[in-house]
C-alpha cells in the first residue's frame, strides 16, 4: 500500500456559521461543495486545501474538544507557507491572534500557531 498524499482533513465544529466564516472569509479557502444533509441534520462544508480538501461538519450535540492535558488523537493542522512573519501579519490584520514565532528545534524552520473559533490549534510552518 502506497500512501501518494493527503487526501483530505476533516473537522467537526460546535458552530456552522461562525466556522464557515473563518475558514472561508477569514482564511480564503475556496468552496468546492456546501451540503445540508436533512438526514443528519448537520452542514458539511468542503474546503480546498491544495490537491486535497478540509471537510468542515456540524454535527449537534457534539462534546467539546479537549485541551489539556492533550487527549489522543488528532494533535493540530499545519500549513506550509512561504514566509511565517508574512502570514502572521495577515492574520492578525484579519483578527486572528498568533502565537509568538519561534524555531521548530528539530528542523530549524520558523513556526507558529493559532486557533480556529473551537480552539482548534493551526500551525504555520516554513
Amino acid at each position: 500500500m502506497l500512501f501518494e498524499r493527503l487526501h483530505h482533513a476533516a473537522i467537526i465544529v460546535s458552530d456552522y456559521r461562525r466556522a464557515r466564516a473563518f475558514y472561508v472569509e477569514k482564511l480564503g479557502f475556496p468552496v468546492l461543495r456546501e451540503n445540508f444533509r436533512e438526514d443528519r441534520g448537520d452542514w458539511k462544508l468542503d474546503l480546498q486545501f491544495g490537491d486535497g480538501e478540509l471537510e468542515i461538519f456540524s454535527i449537534p450535540g457534539a462534546p467539546p474538544r479537549p485541551s489539556y492535558p492533550e487527549a489522543q488523537g488528532l494533535r493540530h493542522l499545519a500549513f506550509r507557507v512561504e514566509d511565517v512573519e508574512a502570514a502572521v501579519r495577515e492574520l492578525e490584520a484579519r483578527g486572528i491572534p498568533c502565537e509568538p514565532i519561534r524555531l521548530d528545534p528539530y528542523t530549524g524552520t520558523r513556526m507558529t500557531f493559532f486557533h480556529d473559533p473551537d480552539g482548534l490549534p493551526l500551525e504555520l510552518h516554513e
